[in-house]
């Protein structure tokens, strides 16, 4: 008897066939081989997040004896079960992937070597750096009666370590000692070349480290020496109401972090048996045990191919970003903006135009007042020097902090406590919820009077990913976007009464009520026979209600497309309920970010950018924003993008009834890579 699908498919088990089609991309020949390592990297960086927060909290439910189904039908046991499952498979296919893209980088020069591979003098000069530069920073952590087991720090790789005392050949347990390998120094060592040579070559330094670990332990023999490295719980719980000081109380859970519950225990294939009972034993984990053939962490991979010098046939074709046109032959921003709104996709489009005209609004004199919004910036951030330069100044300058913006808390308190020394207004948003809405705004006074200029984007203000997601920014001086951005700031800053949004759709309050009405307007169009689309773009969709009423509307007659980079919870293609429904997912180069939603209103087209996906955290626990594009210009660009996406038959998949993905394949037409062919933009928005 055949098992009836559940209406919805599980969020967890989309993400694993999500994380497998970033693996498909290291197993596609036809990609890079250096890419395609990348990639691996990916999938293991994807895969740590997964097991120290989403299987971390499924294992929580199971401690506290939850047995109740979500509902796509799982019992937190039963779902723990499957993704364990899939995602050792998972793991085995990365690795098979490993030793494939290591073969095809063999033929071309490059090699991860052993120990046992080196000749007389690379061998010396290995051993020289190890001496040099690793000896000093090792630390062996014995085990016994008078030292306890020591804290292994999460996704650290460490050895264990089992040694005799020389000399002695009795039977007795062997003593037991774990060395963490430092992740202060790179995990890749070059070697010097061989003579008349042309290969790269390198050792990992856990090798490196495994073959003089004797000089750690004088005295004792080590007879056998195991990689291991565990992942814990990395979920912060926070007392926000109770918390008098929120930038101390997240420090603190920082720190607590340190020691999460062990959630998932990687260990070299074939360990001894003494120290594998060692390890589960003291670390209290036996049931997520994955045994690894190969290099434990191949997150080291994305430094590697960096590193790897020359060989730029090994990579992807360089992408120089354009500065947008519209900036181009001007030294005032402002004058562009107050003419028309400027539209920006990165990353074909450079960033620095953001940070550029924050710097401007920071030296102009007519400046009064800047406020943003940071959720992830980067390692060196521009934009927050602008900010500090502004505060500096004497500007009103308000910036909305998101502490709360997993594993990126610490660095967000340092540039919390930079831009206060600056003179600054820094805010931490409102208690229980995150801010993840993208906007800047510019209060400056011109003849007389205020003028509101406004940047809103999809993406972080931030000028590292600006190079590795795609994302949309535009910039605007609309006088009714101006006026929502500033009651926007006033509710998060201050005390505000509930405000009636004129064009934008805010979360909390009435985004998904926005969106609800969008969507019966479609289908109410469908019933009364009127032609009925939506286009909606986004990373993830997993909220039952929001499913549901696009349910409704594919029975209603509405034809929807939904480009979904990650986690899909609908189920299309379902006759009598989701047959005028197609889900597509893009993995590619760069990672498909934006977040655009299209309606066709009865060809009176509607199209808003977002910084929400379509998930109940987005809609009921963050401070989100959706914000109308009103220059028809550039709403037929954002569609072109749109149809970009659609037309993909080379990186496209299809999601199926079944919550399986298919590429897109069209045999009567010419490849169509989207992510390749994005530069035509270009033309669309009137350039050479």
């Amino acid at each position: 008897m055949t098992k009836l699908l559940s209406n919805y498919v599980n969020r967890d088990l989309s993400w694993i066939e999500f994380n497998r089609r970033v693996l498909q991309e290291a197993q596609d020949p036809s990609n890079p081989l250096l890419e395609r390592a990348k990639f691996l990297a990916i999938v293991t960086s994807n895969l740590d997040e997964f097991m120290s927060v989403r299987v971390a909290g499924i294992q929580m439910q199971m401690r506290a004896g939850l047995s109740k189904m979500d509902f796509t039908g799982y019992t937190p046991s039963g779902l723990w079960k499957r993704l364990i499952k899939r995602a050792t498979q998972m793991v085995n296919d990365q690795y098979r992937t490993y030793r494939e893209v290591f073969r095809g980088l063999s033929r071309e020069g490059i090699f991860i070597r052993s120990l046992e591979e080196l000749n007389i003098s690379q061998t010396k000069a290995v051993s020289d750096y190890f001496h040099e530069i690793v000896f000093p920073v090792l630390t062996p952590m014995a085990v016994d009666q008078s030292r306890p087991f020591p804290l292994v720090h999460t996704k650290e790789l460490y050895l264990a370590v089992l040694l005799r005392q020389e000399g002695d050949a009795s039977e007795e347990e062997p003593l037991f000692a774990i060395v963490q390998v430092p992740s202060i120094l790179p995990r890749f060592v070059p070697v010097p070349g061989r003579i008349n040579s042309k290969k790269t070559e390198f050792v990992l330094l856990e090798d490196l480290i495994e073959q003089f670990i004797d000089t750690l332990f004088n005295g004792y023999i080590p007879f056998s020496v195991n990689p291991f490295r565990l992942t814990r719980d990395a979920d912060i719980t926070l007392n926000e109401e109770d918390a008098e000081d929120l930038l101390e109380e997240i420090e603190k859970e920082l720190r607590r972090r340190r020691w999460g519950i062990p959630v998932r225990l990687e260990v070299a294939k074939g360990m001894h048996p003494y120290a594998l009972e060692m390890l589960t034993e003291e670390l209290e984990i036996e049931d997520n045990l994955f045994e690894i053939d190969g290099p434990l962490d191949l997150s080291f991979l994305m430094k590697f191919a960096s590193a790897v010098p020359g060989n730029d046939n090994l990579r992807y074709e360089k992408l120089e970003p354009v500065y947008p046109r519209e900036f181009d032959d001007t030294d005032d921003m402002f004058e562009v903006i107050r003419q028309r709104d400027v539209l920006m996709y990165h990353p074909y489009e450079s960033f620095e135009a953001v940070n550029d005209f924050v710097m401007q609004a920071a030296y102009d004199p007519n400046v009064l007042a800047i406020k943003m919004t940071l959720y992830r910036v980067s390692g060196q951030s521009a934009l927050v020097q602008a900010l500090a330069k502004a505060g500096e100044a004497g500007k009103q300058v308000t910036v909305v902090v998101e502490l709360k913006a997993r594993f990126d808390e610490e660095r967000n308190i340092a540039w919390a406590r930079q831009l206060e020394k600056a003179g600054c207004h820094v805010v931490y948003g409102l208690v229980g919820l995150k801010t993840h809405a993208k906007i800047l705004l510019v209060v400056r006074r011109e003849h007389g009077t205020l003028r509101r200029y406004v940047h809103v984007g999809t993406g972080n203000y931030n000028d590292s990913t600006a190079t590795l997601y795609t994302d949309i920014g535009l910039f605007t001086s609309h006088p009714i976007i101006g006026g929502d951005a500033s009651a926007l700031f006033n509710e998060v800053t201050g005390y505000s009464s509930p405000y009636e949004w004129k064009a934008f759709g805010v979360a909390p309050s009435d985004l998904k009520e926005k969106l609800y009405r969008l969507i019966d307007r479609e289908r109410l169009n469908a019933i009364a026979g009127k032609p009925a689309r939506i286009i909606a773009k986004m990373n993830s969709l997993s909220n039952q209600e929001m499913i549901d009423k696009l349910y409704e509307a594919s029975q209603a007659g509405v034809k929807i497309v939904l480009i979904v980079r990650g986690v899909c919870c609908l189920r299309p293609g379902v006759p009598g309920r989701s047959e005028n429904i197609q889900v597509i997912s893009i993995v590619d180069r760069f990672l498909e970010h934006a977040r655009i939603m299209y309606f066709y209103n009865g060809g009176e087209e509607e199209v808003y950018l977002s910084s929400a996906d379509w998930m109940t955290r987005n809609l009921t626990r963050r401070i989100e924003l959706m914000c109308p594009v009103f220059d028809s210009t550039l709403r037929q660009i954002l569609i072109k993008m749109l149809h970009l996406n659609i037309n993909d038959n080379v990186k496209a998949r299809e999601l199926q009834s079944n919550g399986t993905y298919e590429h897109i394949v069209n045999a009567d037409k010419q490849p169509f890579r989207s992510q390749f062919e994005a530069k035509i933009i270009s033309s669309w928005k009137g350039r050479a």
